[in-house]
């Protein structure tokens, strides 16, 4: 897909970012397409979550433009609430809220923001809850739960908005390792339904899987924009097969 094919839900224009005096993206365009899984890799401090959390405005960039679904990202409070409406997020730590029973977390957001009746919220949920292999676990709290099963919570949790696009923050990087395929699984199903996903991973073999597309960061630039069997094959780019190299055990 090309971003003059006219589906693109995002589009990224000449963005950039400073930590302090460090550069962190540097001049960055880029756009992620209705239907489109996209995998965003590159070494640690490339770049990759900092990206990510300025679509929904968890940062802020410096210059440039972020448009989501004809929203600007800005600090327009409409255009916030609105904005946070269409993207669902996954992040690292599964941020459950503890007091709270599985079905409660869940159901929460479209009870506050959307006033839907507790009922109804609570019937979406469960089917919600169905769909990530939790339902049984509904009325236990985050304590009493595995990391990998606090985590597909957290992906219920975020899909109860409705979003039209699901970002993912290194969803299985605080996880055990025998918890993360759990993870994963729910993920590619969701891929398979045809939601839009950005997904920042250290996972190549499911990105290799699961992504249409594989945008490589680095040094705060988009070193490279290609499907997966070019990324992963005969790379000409060396500094690409060096990252494969150091990622690849």
């Amino acid at each position: 897909m090309s971003e003059a094919s006219g589906t693109s839900l995002i589009t990224v224009d000449k963005v950039n970012k400073f930590f302090g005096a460090h550069h962190v993206l540097r001049d960055v365009s880029t756009y992620f397409n209705a239907g489109q899984v996209s995998a965003i890799l590159g070494a640690s401090g490339s770049g990759k979550s900092t990206l990510l959390r300025m679509l929904n405005r968890l940062e802020r960039h410096d210059s440039g433009r972020i448009v989501v679904d004809g929203i600007e990202v800005d600090d327009d409070l409409k255009h916030l609430d609105a904005l946070r409406r269409e993207l669902g997020m996954v992040f690292q730590q599964f941020n459950l809220f503890p007091h709270l029973t599985v079905l409660d977390n869940v159901s929460l957001a479209p009870r506050r923001v959307r006033k839907t009746l507790r009922a109804d919220a609570n019937e979406r949920s469960m089917g919600l809850l169905r769909r990530v292999g939790m339902e049984d676990h509904a009325h236990k709290y985050p304590f009493a739960l595995s990391g990998g099963q606090q985590q597909r919570v957290a992906i219920a949790r975020a899909l109860a908005m409705n979003p039209k696009v699901m970002l993912f923050d290194e969803p299985t990087s605080a996880l055990d390792p025998e918890m993360v395929k759990e993870v994963l699984d729910v993920i590619k199903k969701l891929a398979q339904s045809g939601m839009t996903m950005i997904i920042v991973t250290h996972e190549m073999g499911f990105a290799r899987e699961v992504a249409d597309r594989i945008l490589f960061l680095d040094q705060g630039q988009v070193a490279q924009d290609a499907p997966p069997e070019v990324f992963f094959g005969a790379q000409e780019s060396a500094r690409v097969r060096a990252f494969l190299g150091q990622v690849s055990h």
